[in-house]
């Protein structure tokens, strides 16, 4: 496949599935309801984050697929979709806040991973995934107060 066309899936898969799992978890009463911290950031936020960080990520993605001797990078990076494709399912639909708490530190600690893994072999990327990590690491702590925020008893 052409460096093109590789993009262009990568741009779908990446792009496509944050949109069917944010339109298919959208937050409603439940989340409404629950206690939140003084940090919380607006509803509108959201979209436009996501957005650029999905762009970022399926750039990422076709880079380190592209690149010779990637193996364990492109592992780590499917290993952060699909954390980060999981979350808000468990999170919103599931309405599981302590285990969607589990998966988004797992998330974190595989993006610092995939950080620290590509700035030996390619400082764009791992450049390219700090917003992502200050935003799950700043999502991390949400997630946190919120449970907290709202223990029974």
């Amino acid at each position: 496949m052409s460096k093109t066309v590789t993009f262009a899936v990568f741009l779908l898969v990446v792009m496509g599935g944050g949109i069917a799992i944010g339109t298919l978890t959208v937050p409603g009463d439940w989340y409404s309801d629950l206690e939140k911290p003084f940090f919380n950031p607006p509803s509108w936020v959201f979209g436009p984050v996501w957005t650029v960080l999905y762009l970022m990520i399926a750039f990422v993605g076709w880079r380190v697929w592209h690149r010779e001797d990637t193996g364990p990078l492109m592992g780590l990076w499917v290993l952060q979709l699909g954390l980060n494709f999981l979350w808000s399912p468990l999170f919103f639909a599931a309405q599981e806040p302590v285990w969607a708490l589990i998966v988004i530190v797992c998330l974190f600690l595989a993006i610092l991973q995939f950080i620290r893994s590509a700035s030996r072999r390619d400082g764009l990327s791992a450049v390219l995934f700090v917003p992502y990590a200050a935003w799950v690491g700043f999502a991390t702590v949400l997630n946190s107060a919120i449970v907290l925020l709202n223990m029974p008893g």
